[in-house]
């Protein structure tokens, strides 16, 4: 287990491993979050974990028998740490779904920001000797790491960290705050993920979204073409087994060279046995891409919600226009463009005064509401290309360390792997020379 220390900086934590008023359409802004304690991040205030899996059966919500696997959260305050106390931690028990549905209000509740991604729910990019089954012990391990992970992102994050129903997650068994919160999630989610034809995009944003789409692509061909390698790695590592087993069988009817073919034999079936735990390290890696894999799809996704909201004021702005143009028709009576009230008019007559008048005075509030609108909806893009911008840019930096330090730590561990098989094969010359 890769321990983090709390204070170590946010920058580090995850290496191991609006409105309030109902909702009425697809807005970005109807939550405001309450705040634990600004100006600093949770994981500088608490140690976090996930500690253990644990197996378990009981009944789902249409009454079947079903087996599921639950994580067990620990808690402990910096504090009660560095003061030399060691209070036994806080502790409780989630299932990978209370996570799914954390992670949802985040995406609803900050639009803005590049959401954490959670771990593969089922395994991805598997080559022959890795297990797809989602009940795995192999899978579950990696998957607690990943969670953790998780908790370690959103409890080092500038704004996330410090959200009170995170703070709930990490602490309290019942959790009617994040369900009630969640209920109307799936519909909100597909509304931010519909696709909206925006007339003037920010060319920033549609950049941003293709570099997503573009990292996806070649994240994934990297995690197939490991998953290549590995399995004729993992070949080759067994194939060497038959080298220690010939020695073997070829020790038997020798006297002066038995001893040096019986020795060599054994650092072939050493070096055959190693490709296990080899393989298991690599995954950890594979892990860490996979993470960004994932994370491509939230970078993306700050990018529709900017799209759905240059939308909403290109909608706004398009509305006002539509009545403004409406008044002026009714002020000099000349109709612009075709339209059923101009026929109307055409075939019944003109309007009263009277009734042209109380239609003026009902424009006349619709367009300052409209104009009202219009600004609101402009002080909610300013705002959010703002807040996102800060957050990408944080992001990035964030990406460009981990990617790095990931691929540096590939790469050491190759070479180390090719330094252990250039030593068998020196151990085994040495054999050979005392025959």
């Amino acid at each position: 287990d890769i321990h983090i220390s709390p204070g170590q900086g946010d920058s580090h934590c995850a290496r191991a491993v609006s409105r309030t008023d109902s909702w009425t359409g697809p807005s970005l802004y109807y939550f405001v979050p309450q705040m634990v304690e600004k100006g600093t991040t949770l994981l500088k205030r608490m140690e976090i974990s996930v500690a253990e899996a644990e197996k378990r059966t009981g009944k789902n919500a249409v009454s079947m028998q079903e087996t599921y696997t639950v994580y067990l959260i620990e808690t402990r305050a910096v504090d009660a740490a560095s003061e030399g106390a060691n209070p036994a931690p806080d502790s409780l028990w989630r299932r990978y779904s209370e996570f799914e549905l954390l992670r949802n209000y985040l995406l609803v509740t900050y639009p803005f920001v590049v959401v954490p991604p959670l771990p593969e729910k089922r395994a991805e990019f598997v080559w022959h000797k890795l297990s797809a089954d989602n009940m795995d012990p192999d899978f579950v391990e990696r998957r607690r790491v990943g969670l953790e992970n998780f908790l370690l992102r959103v409890a080092s994050h500038p704004v996330l960290s410090n959200d009170n129903i995170f703070y709930s997650f990490l602490t309290q068994v019942l959790l009617k705050e994040l369900k009630h919160t969640c209920q109307n999630a799936d519909s909100r989610l597909k509304a931010l993920n519909a696709t909206f034809r925006v007339k003037n995009p920010d060319k920033r944003f549609a950049e941003m979204k293709h570099y997503g789409d573009e990292l996806q692509s070649v994240i994934s061909q990297l995690l197939r073409v490991r998953a290549r390698v590995a399995d004729r790695l993992y070949g080759v590592y067994k194939v060497h087994g038959n080298y220690g087993r010939v020695f073997s069988e070829w020790s038997a009817i020798e006297k002066e060279m038995g001893d040096g073919l019986q020795s060599a034999g054994h650092h072939m079936d050493a070096y055959a046995a190693s490709v296990d735990d080899i393989l298991e390290e690599e995954e950890h890696y594979a892990d860490q891409l996979k993470e960004y894999l994932f994370y491509t799809e939230a970078l993306r996704a700050v990018c529709r919600k900017h799209e759905l909201c240059q939308f909403e004021l290109e909608m706004a702005a398009q509305d006002l226009t539509s009545k403004k143009q409406q008044r002026e028709e009714l002020a000099t009576g000349t109709v612009r463009t075709f339209s059923l009230k101009g026929m109307t008019s055409k075939l019944f007559g003109q309007e009263t005064p009277e009734q042209r008048e109380a239609k003026l005075k009902t424009l006349e509030t619709q367009i300052e509401d409209g104009e009202e609108m219009v600004k609101e909806k402009n002080a909610e893009c300013e705002e959010f290309v703002k807040n996102a911008w800060v957050d990408i840019e944080r992001f990035k930096e964030q990406k460009d360390r981990d990617l790095k330090e990931a691929l540096i730590s590939y790469a050491i561990m190759q070479i180390s792997m090719c330094k252990k098989g250039i030593q068998v094969w020196s151990n085994a010359k040495e054999c050979f020379s005392k025959m």
